[in-house]
């Protein structure tokens, strides 16, 4: 396989274990799905329900590969995805913070772009 297969399946294994997770542990009402598209190379999970009378939506986690690297554009997660990315063979260089501005970025221990 390829690097970017190989990223394809670790990103879709990680939010399918977090989907298992929040279906197990999460909060009544509340429902996490994961939307893959394969094609573009976008990968989510994300969360719809209700919380008294108020609709609450929106991505827990948002990745894309691009350019070779995974850019995490979104990360509600406690612990975050990047650590997770790393510990399942992703080299830090190929992690972005896409949720932090490009000078932010140039200072993390990941790549800037």
């Amino acid at each position: 396989m390829d690097r970017t297969s190989d990223y394809r399946a670790i990103i879709k294994r990680l939010l399918l274990e977090k989907e298992a997770l929040f279906r197990r542990f999460g909060q009544d009402g509340h429902e996490q799905s994961c939307v893959f598209d394969e094609e573009r190379d976008q990968y989510l999970l994300v969360n719809t329900g209700w919380v008294r009378e108020r609709r609450q939506h929106g991505a827990t986690l948002y990745l894309r590969i691009r350019d070779g690297k995974i850019w995490i554009e979104e990360d509600w997660t406690e612990d975050g995805i990047a650590a997770e990315l790393v510990a399942n063979g992703v080299p830090k260089a190929d992690v972005v913070l896409g949720f932090q501005p490009p000078s932010v970025r140039s200072r993390t221990e990941f790549a800037a772009a």
